[in-house]
């Protein structure tokens, strides 16, 4: 079956070579964001595989099935750049990656904690130019904080777990409970207890009508002066004009950031050459104790090596049988949204 990859990085291309081998599969790799101007390099594609700066709205689903789409396989964990309801009514079946490694994601969210916390990245910039002071490089013990972490999937719960083995209070905020979260000692809180007591809040939840802007100027006024604020979900969980403004009156002390809400014009490039014209964006990045790194949680060969194999499973499945061939776990359908 022809596979048209639409945002294609050279890295990924190795692993999805290696997962294709025994399929066979006819890999199609184009480095253009699929849109609706570029939709029609798909034509006559059973499958089309996105990532999660493409546009998969409506007129794009429409345009992708007029040329002979049925399949649209993610390689990603969140849907929320597609229309499903608009895939249902079409007959596209939607295949996701929905777990590929939540330590990937844990590991880089509780990294940006402990850079944000002891300035790793200033005292590697001031050691490099021999500047050996220690001003400014102080942190804080993470043993005995309060950590807030609002969803408890997979992700959510690897965190947990390592901030208990930190040894913080953990309290979470999810509307189905894990119980392997409470067994590891984690309390269940409404989300205004979980603001009002966390030292440090990290975001796991995903993008739907409910979570976006979940962390506005009212969640943020709510939460701790000084709180250390987290995200490795989704950008527009965060509402990043009330965070500016929660910066700039030095309510929040500490911003780590690997998504934002208009990241789909930035990441995944080089635009190191260019002058970026997102204001927004470039205004947090002045702050100094802002960290934002460009949506690399994701990445490391474990998670790469199961988005690849996800991926052409789910193909291989659909070819073989249908939306049927394509497991349950992996198949994206507006109940994922209720």
């Amino acid at each position: 079956m022809r596979i048209a990859i639409y945002s294609s990085k050279p890295y990924e291309k190795p692993f999805l070579d290696a997962a294709n081998a025994d399929a066979a599969h006819e890999l199609v790799y184009l480095d253009a964001r699929l849109s609706t101007t570029t939709a029609d390099l798909a034509r006559g594609a059973p499958a089309v595989s996105i990532f999660v700066g493409d546009d998969a709205s409506a007129p794009v689903l429409r345009a992708l099935h007029a040329g002979g789409t049925r399949l649209l396989a993610l390689r990603s964990a969140g849907f929320n750049h597609v229309d499903v309801a608009e895939a249902e009514r079409l007959g596209i079946t939607v295949a996701r990656v929905p777990a590929y490694s939540p330590y990937a994601v844990a590991e880089h969210a509780v990294g940006l904690m402990l850079t944000l916390n002891r300035k790793f990245h200033r005292a590697y910039a001031r050691v490099r130019e021999q500047n050996f002071a220690l001003d400014g490089l102080m942190g804080f013990d993470m043993h005995g904080k309060t950590a807030g972490v609002i969803g408890t999937g997979k992700i959510g719960e690897a965190v947990c777990a390592i901030l208990r083995g930190f040894g913080c209070r953990v309290l979470a905020f999810d509307p189905v409970k894990n119980q392997a979260c409470e067994a590891m000692g984690v309390e269940y809180v409404p989300l205004a207890d979980l603001y009002a007591a966390s030292d440090i809040v990290t975001l796991h939840c995903p993008l739907t009508p409910a979570t976006k802007h979940l962390i506005n100027a009212a969640a943020l006024a709510a939460m701790k002066p000084g709180v250390m604020l987290i995200n490795t979900s989704r950008g527009a969980v965060v509402d990043t004009r009330a965070l500016i403004a929660a910066l700039k009156r030095g309510h929040v002390g500490s911003v780590g950031l690997d998504v934002y809400e208009e990241e789909g014009d930035l990441f995944f490039k080089d635009l190191s050459a260019e002058v970026i014209q997102d204001d927004v964006f470039v205004r947090l990045l002045t702050f100094p104790n802002v960290l934002v790194t460009a949506h690399q949680g994701f990445f490391t060969r474990e998670a790469c090596e199961a988005i690849a194999r996800t991926t052409i499973d789910s193909a291989t499945g659909f070819d073989r049988a249908g939306a049927a061939g394509v497991p349950e776990a992996n198949r994206v359908s507006t109940r994922l949204l209720k």
